[in-house]
């Protein structure tokens, strides 16, 4: 499962796109953003992050959680400012916003800024959708994985790129985000990996109740996790848990090119069944002389039960890889995982523009709760 915060993506017409500099704005205050690297501008109604203008606008900029938690929307602020009405920028340090680091998922502009942010060109001519789709199997992965694939009705193919993921849209509105486990097929199928965690409402109802038959409304295809194939360097990957999920799609992207490449998967797990598709990781090892696959297990007597090397996943690639100065890497799991190993690789020589990462976080009404609750105890 992976569960974010809220895709506050607004699918109205605002009557803006890039470089037109007064759109109908929501409070009658408009600034524009310009991108320092590729000169684009777009406008900014006063209470839209610069995410959301981006997106209204056709601009695909780098994005995860969309919560202010795991830092992969960090850019950078050359002129103006911005403020953080929603949630506050809980992935940057202090030291990274005086030398003018935002997160455009929460960042709102205070006047016309100019910023330094990656654009993700193939991302951008995907049109996000509603899409009602219908269950064509369901079956468990592990005890508390169950695998779900998902068709959109009446033939409506949908399009994405390997490592993108989708909203299923609750009775209630609320959004639940879930990575896509597969890059897209010929009919139209979405595999999902959806972990059951106690009292999740949804994911109980898919590990207890979903079945064949039963339809799903979806928002997709969301994120900026997806294959760069503008590279001749060796690729290392690295999943916590679920996170395997949009790893595996992009592995098999690769795979399906044809490239040569140099790959080595980790997968890192507590218990040996966490490590849900095993032998198919196995199988590509197998299959393909440049690829390498490592699994992992952070408990110690699991690990040695398994006969699977133990330990902390991100040291078991520093171990192999002590100076990564020379690779792409992809990373996909918990915020926890993902901090740790931006860290790590960075003093490992990873430089920032080629580590591609996808953070699991809350879902949105319950890291708005902890958020409320951090307020009122520290008076935020």
């Amino acid at each position: 499962m992976r569960a974010r915060s809220v895709d506050c993506f607004q699918m109205a017409m605002c009557g803006g796109f890039a470089g037109d500099k007064h759109p109908l704005s929501y409070n009658g205050r408009v600034h524009t953003v310009t991108l320092t690297s590729s000169g684009k501008r777009f406008a900014a109604s006063g209470d839209e992050t610069v995410l959301e203008a981006a997106q209204r606008a056709g601009i695909a900029l780098p994005y995860s959680c969309r919560g202010g938690v795991c830092g992969s929307c960090k850019a950078t602020l050359v002129e103006g400012a911005c403020a953080y009405p929603r949630n506050p920028p809980v992935a940057l340090t202090a030291n990274a916003q005086a030398h003018g680091a935002i997160l455009l998922c929460q960042a709102v502009p205070q006047g016309d800024i100019a910023i330094r942010a990656r654009e993700i060109a193939s991302v951008e001519d995907i049109p996000h959708r509603r899409v009602l789709t219908e269950v064509v199997e369901r079956r468990a992965l592990a005890p508390e994985v169950v695998g779900v694939w998902l068709r959109p009705l009446d033939g409506d193919r949908l399009k994405w790129l390997s490592g993108q993921y989708l909203d299923v849209i609750l009775d209630d509105g609320k959004h639940r985000p879930f990575s896509i486990a597969s890059g897209p097929v010929a009919d139209g199928t979405i595999e999902l990996h959806v972990r059951y965690v106690p009292g999740g409402g949804f994911t109980s109802r898919v590990y207890e109740s979903l079945k064949v038959g039963d339809r799903l409304v979806i928002e997709a295809p969301l994120g900026t996790f997806v294959p760069r194939e503008d590279s001749e360097r060796p690729m290392l990957f690295m999943a916590g848990g679920t996170g395997f999920a949009p790893v595996k799609a992009i592995v098999e992207h690769f795979l399906e090119l044809g490239t040569r490449r140099p790959m080595h998967v980790y997968w890192g797990a507590r218990q040996a069944e966490d490590l849900y598709l095993i032998e198919l990781a196995r199988d590509w090892e197998r299959r393909v002389p440049t690829l390498r696959f490592t699994p992992v297990l952070s408990d110690a007597d699991a690990a040695q039960a398994a006969g699977i090397r133990a330990g902390l996943v991100h040291d078991a690639l520093l171990a192999d890889h002590p100076d990564l100065s020379g690779f792409d890497l992809y990373m996909s799991g918990p915020p926890a995982m993902i901090q740790l190993g931006r860290d790590a690789f960075a003093a490992a020589g990873l430089p920032d523009d080629r580590l591609y990462f996808d953070s699991f976080d809350l879902a949105p009404d319950v890291l708005a709760e902890i958020l409320k609750g951090r307020a009122g105890i520290h008076g935020l």
